[in-house]
């Protein structure tokens, strides 16, 4: 069974391509012209064990707002795609993650019920020029079209750098949890019978 998926999103703001193989050895190439979500979105792919490929062009001359919500929607789109009918995965993922002083919590379901509970207190509004209020919007964007329930709770950190990455990596680390196929499981992890 194959699960990857290709999404294209164009707008008068942004044009974005992802394809994505839930079942990869973390090959990543990234391009969204933000090179700390370049970097981002690369920790993403190889703690998630994802082969990630991601083009984007945006209003940047406006600012990163427009780009980092766009591929939040995409990586969204994407991952619900190519995990198909959900039958046989784990469903539920969580990991803690340590960034030297940075500890961060996400706990994830793939219920099809989207709900974002994001916890972060940042000693900086900005990682070079980026604002690091753009993490939300992605998360927020990624959690609508994906249909997931995730909650990322930084519980300490001093870095911006730090826990940033610590939210991604946690992230991937979580899903890759989550989109693990269980050979017990001979439906979907539902008594309902659905996920969506």
């Amino acid at each position: 069974m194959s699960r990857t998926a290709t999404e294209s999103r164009t707008t008068a703001e942004t044009s974005i391509e992802i394809s994505l193989n839930l079942d990869g050895s973390g090959i990543a190439n990234i391009a969204t012209g933000i090179p700390f979500m370049d970097h981002m979105l690369t920790l993403f792919s190889r703690h998630g064990y994802f082969d990630l490929s991601v083009k984007a062009a945006g209003d940047l001359e406006i600012d990163e707002h427009h780009t980092m919500e766009d591929l939040g929607l995409v990586l969204g789109t994407v991952i619900r795609r190519a995990l198909g009918d959900k039958k046989g995965i784990r469903r539920y993922g969580f990991f803690l993650l340590p960034m030297d002083e940075t500890l961060t919590r996400v706990v994830l379901d793939l219920s099809g019920r989207p709900y974002l509970s994001y916890h972060a207190t940042w000693p900086s509004d900005y990682i070079k020029s980026m604002n690091v209020r753009l993490f939300c919007e992605f998360f927020q964007a990624l959690t609508n079209t994906l249909g997931v329930n995730l909650h990322i709770d930084v519980i300490r950190g001093e870095d911006v750098h730090h826990i940033a990455e610590s939210m991604f990596k946690g992230f991937a680390r979580a899903l890759d949890a989550a989109t693990l196929i269980d050979p017990r499981e001979i439906g979907v992890p539902s008594t309902k019978g659905s996920l969506s």
